[in-house]
């Protein structure tokens, strides 16, 4: 026998009463034979919180009067909980007012346990005891959580005068779904409820907890406000959310209608102790619809519009504040920003705790689901400072699917989404063109780069020129960038935020340093073309290669910790079709760093491409002897175009009425810069092999110049010809 220091009882304040059933005192017995007690009894609160929990065996007697018994918990042993539920419903009033008590009621032969949506999340084990119960209760199994399914049996015991049922909260319930009819049935109706028949010897359960639920009261909240014509002052609504906090202390129930003015609403939710806050969803249909609380998910896609504010935010503002709520205000008339930027329905909401809650890992949900919009939706948030929004995507993550919109927020503040005009769009068939062009092009365009790396490293009989070496260079970034562009979509498709700003850095890389290699091919030709092809200058082609494939990291890596690398789409005329890539998601950053960066190569690949030009017609009027074929003119200039990359001047320089054929001709030229580059290749090496040695010639400077079909001409602008 323990002694009376090892566990002492606890009884509800009204288990003295007169008409205690004899199968109280069975109970009552049975525990005093699986424990040993002391005497000692004081009066406890009328929340049976403290007596139900998951790591007890709780059981519910049937019988004249409500209360509960209980053991305090000394030196690590186990005890019990009783509840003895008031079967006579006229008594029962008192008790309706909490949830957590379990409810008995009786229709004809049969009786009903109502439990609540707090005893489902508790995830309890009730032996409901009903009748006339000569067994001792010294029989019951101790609760094993890892073994529920195996101990808790519903039909437990069933005799004539002895009915036993054991009730697994977390799954006697489970699969049953909200059905008003049944309801409305049953006495005593209610919608709050789950009711178990706890006669029936089969597992049964009518769900009567409407998952949509109104607040328990309304506020109308005294704040003076001036609205200046139809909009609202941003610094007024700040002023809005620092008075809300002070409802929660006033309000009488769980939850709150707020109406503060017009255009003005909301909803308060307060969860008094810690241990019973869950995640809490405020939806509505329209946006002048009230706001309703929902309990599941499923019921939460039947509205378009909801906010869900998670239980790690409840449990962060609990430690800061005494009684953990969550406020949703929304506003219809706010005032605009500076911007004067596009909000979806007008409707910007606001979250407020009473205390700052910021990088949550279990995010806030903001959904706008079929909504018909017209623009590029980007969830934003403001801060709450200042006269006028300043609106951020910081925070936030945008997700759209057609006409569905959500929000993903780490932090509390004003939230909207705006909405961006679309980038200019092409039609979905010209998309599906251009595509196929692309593909089929870059695929090409890597098969004959592959072919130039091959025949460079593997086939090559003479020491490489400068000129070549530079050529191979920029064959490698480009075959780089035709790689990555060609699986880009594939990694977008992936889902992965990780992976997809990756992929948009390499892509990114290898643009740049493609650029770059323009520019060293141009700079080279100017510098043969000054020097007489004599270049003097120490280890050239390292320090170009350092600055050519060095310099594009450094602007890469800057970007990717800066946080420039993401998602992007590409809309169409048709709204339901869209082209997800990973690239740049800043447009200031992308027309800067890309546009403002080529606009410079262009101008010097470009006029170094006149330069040649007019290299090649001045030697055709000093050079009348000799013949060349048109098509041989037209490889050196196509072969000089793609080495210098003019043709991407069709991109970036597209605008207007001829934006879409500059992007088919852009697309085509493009996409065979391999093959181009290869002709090119090809005929700069055999000609390097058949004038190799020719070394004493007097023109052998130009061989070194282009290293082309031009090298059998003198250099006009170092040896200009004689006279005669």
């Amino acid at each position: 026998m323990q002694s009376q220091e090892s566990s002492e009882w606890v009884t509800h304040p009204e288990c003295h009463q007169k008409n205690m059933g004899w199968i109280t005192w069975v109970s009552f017995v049975g525990l005093l034979w699986i424990y040993p007690l002391c005497h000692l009894a004081k009066k406890t609160s009328d929340d049976p919180n403290t007596c139900l929990t998951t790591k007890k065996t709780n059981f519910v007697v049937v019988d004249n009067f409500n209360g509960f018994i209980t053991a305090k918990n000394y030196s690590n042993l186990t005890t019990d909980c009783i509840v003895f539920l008031q079967k006579n419903e006229t008594r029962q009033n008192k008790y309706n007012q909490t949830q957590k008590w379990p409810q008995i009621m009786k229709e004809q032969f049969s009786y009903f346990v109502r439990i609540s949506k707090w005893h489902i999340n508790q995830n309890l084990y009730l032996y409901v005891l009903e009748g006339r119960c000569n067994a001792s209760l010294s029989g019951f199994k101790e609760v094993n959580n890892q073994s529920r399914v195996l101990t808790c049996v519903f039909n437990y015991t069933v005799t004539d005068s002895c009915q036993i049922r054991c009730l697994d909260t977390a799954n006697v319930c489970q699969h049953s779904k909200f059905d008003e009819n049944n309801c409305r049935e049953i006495v005593l109706p209610v919608t709050d409820r789950y009711i178990i028949n706890i006669t029936a010897t089969k597992n049964n359960c009518v769900n009567c907890n409407n998952p949509v639920k109104q607040p328990n009261e309304k506020i109308q909240l005294n704040v003076t406000i001036d609205i200046k014509g139809d909009k609202l002052d941003a610094a007024q609504a700040t002023k809005i959310m620092n008075k809300v906090s002070g409802l929660v202390t006033s309000m009488t129930g769980s939850s709150a209608a707020v109406t503060v003015a017009e255009g003005v609403t909301g909803v308060v939710v307060r969860e008094t102790k810690p241990a019973d806050v869950q995640e809490v969803s405020i939806a509505y249909r329209s946006s002048n619809d009230s706001m309703s609380i929902i309990e599941n998910k499923e019921t939460l896609a039947t509205f378009s519009r909801s906010v869900t504010v998670s239980k790690e935010a409840f449990v962060k503002a609990s430690l800061n504040v005494t009684i953990p709520f969550a406020s949703v205000i929304r506003f219809l008339n706010l005032a605009s920003d500076m911007k004067n930027s596009t909000v979806l329905g007008n409707e910007v909401l606001a979250i407020e705790m009473g205390t700052t809650i910021t990088n949550l890992t279990d995010k806030m949900q903001i959904n706008f689901w079929n909504m018909t919009y017209k623009g590029i939706p980007s969830c934003q948030s403001w801060n709450g400072e200042g006269s006028q929004p300043n609106w951020t995507d910081d925070g936030c993550l945008t997700i759209h699917d057609g006409q569905n919109i959500s929000c993903e927020c780490s932090h509390l503040t004003f939230f909207a989404v705006l909405m961006s005009p679309l980038n200019e769009t092409i039609s979905s068939s010209d998309l599906n063109n251009l595509t196929i062009i692309t593909q089929v092009g870059c695929g090409l365009s890597m098969f004959f780069l592959c072919i130039v790396l091959f025949m460079h490293f593997l086939l090559r009989r003479t020491k490489a020129s400068n000129a070549t070496r530079i050529l191979i260079h920029l064959v490698s970034a480009m075959f780089l960038l035709n790689f990555t562009f060609l699986i880009n979509n594939v990694v977008a498709n992936l889902n992965s935020s990780v992976a997809c700003k990756i992929m948009a850095a390499l892509m990114h890389y290898s643009m740049l340093a493609t650029f770059t290699w323009f520019a060293v091919q141009a700079f080279h030709l100017c510098l043969q073309i000054y020097t007489g092809g004599q270049i003097v200058i120490s280890r050239y082609i390292l320090k170009v290669s350092i600055v050519s494939w060095v310099l594009p990291s450094v602007v890469v890596i800057v970007l990717l910790i800066l946080g420039k690398y993401g998602e992007q789409v590409i809309h169409t005329s048709d709204s339901e079709k869209t082209v997800a890539m990973c690239w740049i998601t800043d447009n200031l950053v992308h027309y800067v760093v890309n546009i403002g960066y080529y606009v410079l190569v262009f101008i010097f690949t470009f006029t170094t491409f006149i330069i040649i030009l007019s290299w090649l017609f001045f030697l055709k009027r000093t050079r009348t002897g000799q013949t060349s074929t048109h098509g041989k003119k037209i490889v050196i200039i196509l072969g000089l175009c793609c080495m210098l990359g003019i043709t991407w001047g069709f991109a970036f320089f597209a605008y207007g009425a001829l934006r879409i054929p500059s992007y088919y001709i852009f697309t085509v030229l493009n996409s065979f810069q391999g093959f181009f580059l290869f002709i090119y290749y090809y005929n700069t090496s055999h000609t390097g092999d058949l004038t190799s040695g020719a070394s004493g010639h007097k023109n052998s400077n130009s061989t070194n110049t282009i290293k082309t079909s031009l090298s059998s001409f003198e250099n006009p602008y170092t040896d200009p010809p004689e006279k005669k």
